[in-house]
């Protein structure tokens, strides 16, 4: 799957403001390409959980067809641990057709996806399966 440097470093920025809770957000482009990164409020009330807004769920799919894309995954931090599905992660994965990105910000310099800070995941069946990320500028 390839992403626009845009993206990237628009999920890292949204991490780091988040910190130390989790954000979430959605990711806009089509089955080969990632070419937004768009916030989302976190509805959890647990700080190290995420549940994206339905409002700013809905508002992504609205935006995407409008201009011809659709919401292709959701994106969230790990600010404290490894870009890894938890338990809870693979758990409550909804959305079987989405792409999972995490983004860690433990250790991680800003070219997260090269220090394996930023990975990818198609979350199925209570498994997570790798999903190789490039970075397109």
């Amino acid at each position: 799957m390839v992403i626009v440097r845009s993206a990237v470093d628009e999920i890292v920025r949204h991490a780091k403001a988040e910190s130390p809770d989790e954000c979430c957000g959605l990711l806009l482009g089509n089955e080969a390409k990632i070419d937004t990164a768009t916030r989302a409020r976190n509805d959890s009330p647990d700080p190290a959980r995420y549940r994206v807004n339905p409002e700013d769920h809905f508002g992504a799919i609205h935006a995407a067809r409008a201009t011809g894309r659709r919401v292709v995954g959701v994106y969230h931090s790990h600010p404290r641990s490894v870009a890894s599905p938890s338990p809870t992660d693979l758990a409550e994965a909804s959305y079987s057709e989405y792409l999972y990105l995490i983004v860690s910000l433990s250790g991680h310099d800003e070219d997260a996806v090269h220090t394996g800070g930023l990975r990818a995941y198609w979350l199925r069946d209570g498994r997570a399966i790798v999903e190789t990320l490039r970075v397109e500028p």
